[in-house]
């Protein structure tokens, strides 16, 4: 029986990859937007695919407990989770409001615990579940001027450990994977002598592709990598 993937974030680069390469696979595939008019061309791209599309602003923990809950009633139990919803609000610190702190922490760790904690119990009662949030290589090493959003990506790492330690035995497996830089939309829009600058820290030099990171994370969710939890998978071309 096909297993049943909820990707939050779906209409980014990156999260619509994800969702195409589950469906590729074999999954059923639920995806959340914070504004499905904003993205109405991603995702009808997505519903045309198969792709379950629901509005969802993940900082908000009864929105994210009351989808579940209308899921599960529905028959549809959440096997996989990729928690991919993320923003950036770059300053440095001197300039950083209060205001940019809150809103990148509250959607980039806060959104995590709330879709975590609304699928888990339903995976725990059924004793299987897989949990993958992205984190970023610039959890590992920071970035001038993403303090908050360093520190978002950041915590996920300790959430994550300890979360697979308190579901290690019950079957459900907690994992992160942290992209380096890949090209997007946004890299693409950049000047050439920036992007130049970013591809020569890479030690690979190039940027990844979304559909690499897409890879990686269905290797942590398959059945086959029960015995990897708690672990971080790096996906950055050698920049860590």
């Amino acid at each position: 029986m096909a297993k049943t993937v909820l990707v939050s974030g779906a209409t980014g680069g990156l999260g619509y990859a994800i969702c195409e390469y589950f469906h590729q696979h074999g999954y059923v595939v639920v995806g959340t937007t914070q504004d499905k008019a904003r993205k109405a061309e991603k995702v009808s791209h997505l519903e045309t695919m198969g792709v379950r599309m629901i509005e969802l602003d993940v900082t908000h923990y009864d929105a994210c407990d009351r989808l579940i809950h209308q899921l599960d009633d529905g028959g549809v139990h959440i096997d996989v989770l990729i928690n991919n919803a993320g923003i950036t609000a770059d300053k440095t610190m001197k300039r950083m409001t209060p205001q940019q702190w809150s809103q990148v922490l509250e959607t980039n760790l806060t959104g995590v615990f709330n879709l975590t904690r609304a699928v888990l119990p339903g995976m725990l009662e059924r004793e299987y579940g897989r949990v993958v949030s992205v984190s970023s290589v610039n959890g590992h090493k920071g970035q001038f001027g993403q303090v908050n959003y360093a520190a978002s990506k950041s915590g996920l790492y300790g959430f994550t450990k300890s979360l697979a330690q308190e579901t290690a035995g019950k079957g459900v497996t907690v994992n992160t994977v942290s992209p380096g830089y890949l090209k997007t939309d946004m890299t693409d829009a950049m000047a050439p002598d920036i992007l130049d600058k970013i591809i020569g820290q890479i030690p690979v030099k190039r940027l990844g592709e979304v559909s690499e990171v897409a890879r990686a994370i269905e290797f942590l969710a398959n059945e086959q990598s029960a015995f990897i939890t708690g672990s971080d998978l790096a996906i950055d071309g050698g920049q860590h």
